[in-house]
């Protein structure tokens, strides 16, 4: 299993740990993730919850070769039902009651950039590289990215990182409220951990409700939009456009949508 867990002074720690293929998400891990972002919610000894990666690397977003071969067929990303682990994985961060915590360790593209939306705080390495490249790989964006991207932005520079695929410094991060701060490499998994264990002096109640407010008027449109951008993505997933772009990246060539 490429997903690390462990719970210490409160706080539940989910670790993606495959370096050696870039911390890219299966199929498996989004289920992992999953679940450990629901048995951290039913822990009452857990008052907030970190997620990492390693030095070098948050992730590289979807492993295309796993995301393929389940995808297309009901099991990955792409399933009808919007019921696979990567969805599984949306709904369970967005019902997280507790407080979550990111530490971008380095490159973080495609959900690696679109899960921090979701977390309450993101410290982000001073070696990090944030990209939403899906429409470079003939998809639409997702987790909610075109709605909260917008509202962060403005409309013309989230055109530039979701129309695009622009990437984006670590300090244009924290500039449009992605993150919340830029660390030395070496320093953003302590500074987030230190964050993280804050919540263990306040009242754990309390804070639940208080996330929630801040969450509560926009929850239902955030689902919706997710359930629209998903079968958008179903859809997108069996294009000629994105077969294209997945057959270039597995020759290491540059697409050719010329003919589309």
């Amino acid at each position: 299993m490429s997903i690390k867990t462990a719970t210490l002074n409160g706080v539940a720690t989910i670790e993606i740990a495959r370096p050696e293929k870039k911390n890219a998400l299966t199929v498996a891990m989004y289920q992992a993730m999953a679940d450990a972002l629901a048995a951290a919610r039913e822990d009452a000894a857990v008052r907030a919850v970190l997620i990492t990666g390693q030095p070098g690397i948050f992730t590289s977003g979807n492993d295309i070769e796993d995301f393929m071969k389940r995808g297309t067929g009901g099991e990955g990303a792409g399933s009808d039902a919007l019921d696979s682990p990567v969805f599984r994985f949306m709904r369970a961060l967005l019902d997280c009651d507790k407080p979550v915590v990111a530490a971008v360790t380095g490159a973080a593209i495609g959900i690696g950039t679109t899960m921090l939306l979701h977390c309450d705080f993101a410290y982000v390495s001073d070696e990090a590289r944030l990209a939403m490249p899906f429409v470079a790989l003939g998809l639409v964006p997702e987790f909610g990215s075109s709605l909260v991207v917008p509202q962060l932005m403005g409309h013309r520079r989230a055109a530039e990182k979701l129309l695009l695929g622009d990437p984006f410094t670590p300090e244009q991060a924290v500039e449009c409220g992605i993150a919340n701060a830029v660390l030395p490499a070496a320093e953003v998994v302590g500074h987030a951990r230190r964050v993280a264990e804050r919540f263990n002096q306040l009242p754990p109640g309390a804070v639940r409700e208080a996330k929630r407010l801040l969450r509560g008027p926009q929850r239902e449109q955030m689902l919706q939009v997710i359930r629209t951008e998903g079968e958008g993505f179903t859809r997108r997933l069996k294009s000629p456009e994105a077969m294209e772009a997945f057959q270039a990246f597995f020759q290491k060539r540059k697409p050719d949508f010329s003919r589309f």
